[in-house]
């Protein structure tokens, strides 16, 4: 074999090298953004390029695996759904209260799924990761709560932020069931046993 053919040879094995890295990509941003929805183009956005924003959104994915979350006992989803109704029911008397509570009771509910509850942002994008239709409810509620601390929110934007984390608390009030024990779970997510 000369070395015509063994250069050209290499640039042609170089050449598939590097359509199966685009492709592998391509492929990997696709499944980023229909896992992560909304909240791919958020983190894009965020974070000024598209490989800063999938490697957050990998590294999310990564710490949220290492975390057990776990759906809630049918006790459970009862005593947060009664306390839920609490919440609803004192709105008309006391809408600052109500958020107050609703606030709590849904940093309550995710810290018994096993969300750690730290930082807010952290809490936001460990959420993301399995449940990304909801994570802008919780964002849009947290950013009306803070803004409520400041007696900047009227009894409107109060209605607001408790339907926005009534979003978030209908997604989390994830029940487990035996069945779930049978089948296969979310990935990232470890059911009781």
């Amino acid at each position: 074999m000369d070395t015509e053919s063994l250069l050209v040879g290499l640039v042609i094995l170089a050449l598939v090298a590097v359509a199966l890295v685009l492709l592998w990509r391509k492929r990997q941003s696709s499944h980023l953004q229909r896992d992560f929805g909304p909240e791919y183009g958020r983190t894009v956005e965020t974070l000024g390029s598209r490989d800063k924003a999938e490697a957050e959104l990998m590294a999310r994915r990564k710490r949220v695996d290492k975390l057990n979350i776990v759906p809630l006992s049918a006790d459970d989803a009862q005593r947060f759904t009664q306390a839920w109704r609490s919440v609803q029911a004192r709105f008309v008397d006391n809408p600052q209260g109500a958020l107050a509570e609703a606030d709590a009771l849904v940093r309550d509910l995710m810290q018994k799924r096993g969300y750690p509850m730290g930082d807010f942002e952290r809490s936001a994008a460990d959420i993301s990761v399995h449940h990304p239709g909801v994570v802008e409810h919780y964002r849009a509620a947290h950013a009306i709560a803070e803004r409520d601390h400041r007696g900047e929110v009227d009894t409107e934007g109060r209605r607001q932020a408790v339907i926005h984390y009534r979003a978030l608390f209908d997604e989390l009030l994830e029940v487990d069931s035996p069945e779930r024990h049978d089948t296969p779970h979310h990935p990232g997510m470890r059911t009781q046993s």
